[in-house]
């Protein structure tokens, strides 16, 4: 998922709806906006689908006020439907408010539970109203205060804007796993899972949101409070990887600039003679190029990518992969054919999109497919918001090298290792890669009550 909340800008809706547009390669199933008026009425749209699925009959002019939060939804069959759709409203006698989150809590189930024995009853699945109802139960004291008990009982990768009538709240987690950024627009500021909402905004980057951290954005301007000492800086290795877009600067680095540099590392440890690189739209092409320049071969594009096709790896069940892999991407005949193909991909998952891939470009006329990954296998599931729960949807789990490669139909297959995937990202030391290596770096509470 993406968030993003703005405050003290006039028509702050309008604004949410073009920075989240910068944010749907977080998410297309759902998206949705709520802001606050001059008289403290909440205001909300959200629906299924794209932002210009939902937003097609003028209703950001039935979103007045200077501050609002919103999200995109990002493909999860346990956590689907329109109920599930961020933001959420929530009315209570301390005061409505809103919430919009990203990532996942490991603890989630542990601290429902224990809500539901006090009498908390829960509307959805998503992570957002567990925190909603914890922050209610301590509506004694001040907002700031409930807040920071609240994010010491959970645990996990995550990110969360808070919105009251006056106030935005923009909290990450103590690990910084997720991304989290914020922005000056005029006399306001802006709050962006990703940098790159900033310019269709015409926001100025100020800067990250410190792992453990909570932003108050208010008319006091930015106020920052630590709801723990216990910080590490451990973004996710999937966000330079796979998911952040090749312009957005996370944690000090830059997309692109990390991505090039591993497909630079990827070719010095995985060489191999071939006529010709081709990138897999979107992104690895800036991996590919990567790879290009430190080998001498020459980057082509031999596969063009439907425009209007989501992601396939966000699908959320594996026949609509399967089916999204012709639809979304073509080989270009005249380019591959008669070509030993260095085919360079970020990652591979459960290996359906490879498998297809390599078959596409067999079928255009290439000779040789190697393919190379600009990432470590992944070898185990990721507990912080990538749609990977089980080792068995994943095909390097228990496979070797060698079975990995024959599983999808390539001449030869290479990884990149760990250690090239931390040192290729300049701004963040150690990036979390428990999907690569099975460290995490938090508990995993469900697998500990199951030992």
């Amino acid at each position: 998922m993406g968030v993003l909340a703005v405050y003290g800008v006039k028509n702050a809706s309008n604004y949410i709806y073009y920075g989240l547009h910068n944010l749907q390669h977080r998410g297309q199933e759902g998206g949705g906006i709520i802001t606050f008026d001059e008289e403290g009425n909440g205001h909300r749209h959200r629906g299924q689908g794209l932002l210009s699925e939902i937003f097609t009959n003028g209703e950001l002019e039935q979103l007045p006020g200077e501050l609002g939060i919103g999200s995109v939804k990002y493909a999860n069959v346990s956590k689907g439907g329109l109920d599930n759709v961020e933001p959420l409203f929530f009315h209570h006698q301390s005061g409505d408010f809103a919430i919009a989150g990203e990532g996942n809590l490991v603890n989630a189930r542990q601290i429902a539970a224990l809500l539901e024995r006090h009498g908390s009853i829960f509307q959805t699945n998503t992570d957002s109203e567990l925190l909603a109802h914890l922050i209610k139960k301590g509506s004694k004291e001040s907002r700031i205060q409930t807040i920071v008990k609240s994010l010491n009982m959970i645990e996990g990768g995550f990110t969360f804007v808070i919105m009251t009538k006056n106030r935005i709240y923009a909290c990450r987690d103590k690990y910084g796993i997720k991304p989290l950024c914020i922005g000056k627009v005029g006399d306001g500021y802006v709050v962006s899972s990703e940098s790159c909402a900033f310019r269709i905004m015409g926001a100025e980057f100020i800067r990250d949101v410190k792992p453990g951290e909570i932003v108050s954005l208010d008319h006091h301007g930015i106020r920052s409070t630590l709801y723990s000492q216990f910080n590490r800086h451990r973004m996710c290795a999937m966000e330079y990887i796979y998911f952040a877009r090749p312009d957005s600067d996370i944690d000090g680095c830059n997309v692109h600039a990390y991505r090039e540099e591993a497909g630079r590392r990827l070719y010095r440890e995985c060489p191999v003679e071939a006529d010709i690189v081709v990138g897999v739209p979107e992104s690895s092409l800036s991996a590919a190029m990567g790879y290009s320049a430190e080998s001498g071969i020459p980057y082509e594009m031999g596969l063009v990518k439907h425009k209007y096709v989501g992601r396939t790896f966000i699908q959320p069940v594996q026949s609509l992969r399967e089916l999204g892999v012709k639809m979304k991407l073509s080989p270009v005949e005249s380019i591959v054919r008669g070509k030993r193909i260095v085919l360079v991909d970020d990652s591979i998952v459960r290996g359906t999109t490879s498998l297809k891939i390599v078959k596409l470009l067999r079928e255009a006329g290439a000779t040789e497919v190697h393919v190379r990954i600009a990432s470590p296998m992944m070898r185990f599931p990721c507990h912080y918001g990538v749609d990977t729960s089980t080792p068995e949807e994943l095909l390097c789990s228990h496979r070797t090298l060698e079975e990995a490669r024959e599983a999808i139909g390539a001449d030869s297959l290479g990884y990149l290792s760990p250690d090239s995937t931390r040192d290729s990202c300049f701004g963040c030391a150690d990036p979390c890669q428990a999907c690569f290596t099975g460290e995490y770096p938090t508990m995993l509470y469900d697998e500990m009550e199951n030992e």
